[in-house]
């Protein structure tokens, strides 16, 4: 016997669904689906977007046949369907309805695919369809065993800090079948996420930004529910453009281009989550087509979720720290001239005519530097940090810890002569390489030519 959890390929959306209906006098009709959905061990529901025809014969005869093709394996199969709901609010509602602004917006159709209700069906027989030969079926990703998850989750909650948490994390997605990874936070006032850590990319892309709402990381944020695209072989052409985005002048745009993989098949967004609240998205990508399933699914959500919580007690942990008397001021004598220029138009730092960073990272950074020359200090806590007005540091998301991290790894990704070290829990220490000027460049100068 043929059960629904035997179809998973089939509602991916790889290939497109068929359903056919009758009116009350018996004239057939038949419509492609964009989204069939199983509900559950005797239920599916599909998306009901533009099928005025199909809605009239269903509510007049509700007998209806279905016909998914495994995007795996080109398997046919054919469903003796009865209408028994239809739902335009609800969980699964708001669900199919993200997952369908998802995939619009990633073949160029944001806004003009919207869902006005799905219709739930009661699966009364499953049959499968012989075809005249059948293909070669992809390989399908080893699903993630609990000994493997199991393990990646005590790696994360072991890490002793939020660079241990989020290496921890990327490592448990590579081990969960996805060839690349991101994680991005929330900037604290819910519109835009940084990418604070990346894996598998040519290019790191810490620092770059993604607007909450827009494409499928930032639908994922607005959305608070994990969305995924298992086929991207129809918005090929994005590589392009990604590529194009990615040759931009950093010191003329102060923009960081978002890491991209061009060849990539499978992608999928999970919103990071403590107590309801969201701290930022969990992003993975793979060149192989179908890469998650439902294995890989659940087990990226819950690897999202450890991470949320990890970071969480990295953050209350870390702002215990206190400070330690300082021997000297390392490297402020002596060496090359070290110009660092902070505009205040949107907090942008260059270090030698050089890009580093903007907003809260950037005032990070000049609040920390104009202590360095004016005090001779070196080594700043969390404690300290969060008690400067002058930071306007958000009151109850402030992400501190990992905003420190990305700091550091952009400095040292530029290969800055200003470095930040992680000296102890709570605490980092400020080193440069030279002798250090800080001149502030005011709004009327605009941005560099």
């Amino acid at each position: 016997m043929i059960r629904l959890d035997m179809l998973e390929d089939c509602f991916e959306g790889v290939i497109p669904s068929v359903i056919a209906t009758t009116a009350i006098d018996g004239t057939p009709n038949i419509s492609y689906l964009s989204h069939v959905v199983r509900v559950d061990e005797r239920h599916v529901a599909i998306s009901n977007q533009f099928f005025a025809k199909t809605t009239a014969n269903i509510r007049a005869n509700p007998r209806a046949s279905l016909m998914l093709v495994s995007g795996r394996t080109g398997a046919q199969f054919q469903l003796a369907l009865t209408w028994t709901a239809s739902h335009d609010q609800g969980t699964l509602f708001d669900r199919m309805a993200n997952e369908l602004r998802a995939s619009s917006a990633q073949v160029g159709m944001a806004g003009v695919m919207r869902l006005k209700a799905i219709d739930v069906f009661r699966v009364e027989a499953i049959v499968p369809v012989n075809a005249p030969r059948q293909m070669e079926a992809d390989a399908a990703p080893p699903a993630p065993d609990l000994a493997r998850v199991n393990l990646s989750m005590q790696a994360i909650a072991l890490a002793q800090d939020a660079e241990g948490v989020l290496n921890a994390t990327l490592d448990a997605c590579i081990g969960f079948g996805a060839a690349q990874a991101l994680v991005l936070l929330d900037e604290g006032d819910g519109t835009m996420l940084t990418t604070v850590a990346s894996r598998g990319y040519e290019t790191s892309g810490i620092g770059s930004e993604t607007p909450v709402g827009e494409g499928l990381i930032g639908m994922a944020a607005a959305s608070r529910l994990p969305l995924k695209v298992n086929d991207m072989s129809r918005v090929r052409r994005m590589g392009a453009a990604i590529e194009a985005i990615g040759t931009m002048d950093e010191n003329r745009t102060r923009t960081i281009a978002l890491p991209s993989a061009p060849q990539a098949m499978s992608q999928m967004a999970v919103p990071i989550l403590v107590h309801a609240t969201l701290r930022g998205v969990l992003f993975v990508e793979s060149p192989v087509r179908l890469a998650f399933g439902k294995a890989q699914e659940k087990a990226i959500e819950i690897a999202a979720s450890q991470s949320g919580l990890a970071l969480a007690l990295c953050e209350t942990l870390a702002a215990r720290s206190q400070p330690r008397p300082e021997a000297r001021r390392a490297g402020q004598d002596g060496g090359r001239r070290v110009h660092i220029v902070h505009h205040e138009y949107d907090d942008s730092i260059f270090i030698d005519d050089a890009y580093v960073i903007k907003g809260v990272a950037g005032r990070l950074l000049v609040y920390m530097l104009e202590r360095y020359l004016a005090e001779g200090r070196s080594e700043f806590t969390n404690r300290e940090i969060r008690l400067a007005t002058t930071l306007r540091l958000p009151e109850l998301k402030d992400n501190l810890e990992t905003r420190l991290l990305l700091l550091r790894r952009r400095l040292d990704e530029r290969a800055s002569p200003v470095r930040l070290v992680h000296s102890r829990r709570g605490c980092v220490r400020l080193e440069i390489d030279g002798q250090p000027t800080l001149a502030q460049s005011g709004p009327a100068r605009g941005l560099p030519c």
